[in-house]
């Protein structure tokens, strides 16, 4: 990481920005020279709102969102149907289904996806939690929001196998998800013709 000549705090801070998604050493610097010209309008609230959410957002203990409060607002949503779980990758995921107005049920975040490659097995995943909330006598659907790749369809098929004889009907998202698609990049038109068309896994 290059350094400025600014001293060690504002070096620290462009390797904390350059550690973000989409961000490099450039771009963390420009980032960081914003912020500095806009200390009021930007640094301190954003500082200030950073310092809030650290304190205040935790996992649901549900569905595994991220909220300020526990269980979080979709899980507390009486409106909500409570018959229909629809199991995602990560959090990103049911903010793009929700954008999408595509779900009204209940979520289930994993929180990542079985990939022997990456040492990540069931084990390493929320399918306990997954495995006890099917067995809810309210749940009558399950369906399996996951990426269109080699890992998702790992992991949809072991959830599936082992929510099966459950009483539950298994789904998975159908056209309008390509091969290799990721659900947080896609649009809301294509993700809310996806979950119209679900069909048994």
């Amino acid at each position: 990481m290059p350094r400025t000549t600014a001293g060690p705090e504002l070096d620290h801070l462009i390797s904390l920005l350059s550690r973000l998604p989409g961000y490099g050493p450039r771009s963390a610097t420009r980032a960081a020279l914003h912020m500095l010209r806009k200390r009021e309008q930007v640094m301190k609230p954003l500082a200030a709102a950073l310092e809030r959410v650290a304190e205040t957002v935790k996992p649901c203990t549900v569905c595994g969102n991220w909220d300020a409060q526990d269980p979080c607002s979709i899980c507390s949503d009486e409106g909500r149907d409570r018959s229909v779980i629809c199991v995602v990758q990560d959090v990103s995921d049911v903010w793009a289904l929700e954008r999408a107005r595509a779900h009204n049920g209940l979520y289930h975040v994993l929180g990542g996806l079985i990939s022997p490659l990456d040492g990540v097995g069931p084990e390493d995943l929320r399918m306990r939690e997954l495995s006890a909330r099917s067995s809810e006598p309210n749940v009558l659907e399950i369906i399996m929001a996951l990426p269109a790749t080699v890992d998702g369809q790992t992991t949809a098929h072991y959830a599936s196998e082992m929510l099966e004889g459950r009483g539950v009907t298994i789904t998975g998202m159908a056209r309008g998800v390509p091969v290799g698609g990721e659900l947080d990049v896609l649009d809301e038109g294509t993700l809310a013709a996806a979950l119209k068309a679900r069909r048994p896994v």
